[in-house]
């Protein structure tokens, strides 16, 4: 069965970092893009981040442009999002995908909360 579990969420003063991850099992990670967005209480889920399935590509929403950074390792089924320079607007429960034409699967969530 496809499994995305995403870990890696806390609460951070503003100007902090944090490692988001996202763990894939039951389907061949490789071959799927890969995809992190984030929902803020009152918001629509919003795509911050994506990489291509052999990472050779990324692209960012303009937001979190020079402080995220998006990364995958293929041979252990992971992805990453590593987010510096937080600020309490990147408040939300952050969500990973994985989307191959028709095919899209989705983790629970992890809540990442930025606050002094």
């Amino acid at each position: 069965q496809a499994q995305l579990v995403e870990s890696g969420g806390g609460l951070v003063q503003p100007g902090g970092s944090l490692r988001l991850s996202c763990a894939a099992s039951g389907f061949t990670f490789s071959t799927y893009a890969l995809r992190w967005y984030r929902q803020s209480p009152g918001k629509e889920r919003e795509l911050v981040a994506g990489v291509s399935s052999f990472g050779s590509s990324s692209s960012y929403t303009d937001s979190v442009k020079g402080r995220f950074t998006i990364s995958r390792d293929n041979a252990k089924n992971m992805g990453y999002l590593q987010m510096n320079s937080l600020k309490p607007e990147d408040t939300a429960v952050y969500y990973c995908n994985a989307v191959m034409f028709q095919r899209n699967y989705w983790g629970q969530g992890t809540q990442v909360t930025v606050s002094s």
